[in-house]
């Protein structure tokens, strides 16, 4: 749910948190290419897997590697949104790109869908027979459930996430609103000469 988020200005933390989604951006790209491979290698020419069953497994794998890499950027993410929701207006409209607050919009809808699945899954975690702990394919075939969901939200991440490291850094390079307005500098006569002043 969108809201107004106190931002923090602590500039380590921030870059701790755009760290670690640039590692997400590259480990999930990774995870792409490795399932695009698998897939061109499993399929055939219509598209149909040569084994069902092996093809899941490999694509629950694909999800729950998304997931995981995910998580570290979880904990930041909302906070990389409110920071780039507030430096975006703040940029001269010419080092902004025209599809950036589409991008901003596509990443808040996405964040919300993961925490609202995310809550899900906990209901869906604690509703498990006691004898369905991890490791058991109850629990296994749930998560891997959970994962499936949320796999197109975390793809969102990988494909839009750059535009808060792309906005960060047209803010850092932007002249700052604060600073006073450049003042030009008097021009001097050479030495030995005189100008007149109209007055």
């Amino acid at each position: 749910m969108r809201g107004l988020l106190p931002i923090s200005f602590d500039r380590l933390a921030h870059r701790d948190f755009l760290r670690h989604l640039d590692a997400f951006i590259r480990d999930s790209e990774e995870i792409l290419d490795a399932w695009d491979a698998y897939s061109e290698e499993h399929t055939g020419l219509d598209g149909w897997p040569f084994d069902d069953d092996a093809y899941g497994l490999r694509q629950r794998q694909r999800d729950a590697d998304t997931a995981a890499a995910f998580e570290t950027v979880r904990a930041g993410a909302r906070h990389l949104l409110a920071t780039a929701d507030v430096q975006l207006p703040h940029l001269p409209s010419a080092s902004v790109q025209a599809h950036w607050a589409y991008r901003l919009g596509v990443l808040h809808d996405a964040l919300d869908r993961l925490d609202a699945l995310h809550e899900q899954w906990l209901g869906t975690r604690d509703n498990l027979p006691a004898t369905a702990g991890s490791g058991t394919a109850v629990f296994g075939d749930a998560l891997a459930e959970h994962h499936a969901e949320c796999w197109s939200y975390l793809d969102d991440w990988a494909t839009h996430g750059h535009v808060i490291g792309d906005i960060n850094t047209a803010a850092r390079y932007a002249p700052s609103p604060l600073a006073p307005p450049p003042v030009d500098k008097p021009v001097l006569p050479a030495p030995g000469r005189t100008i007149t002043v109209r007055r």
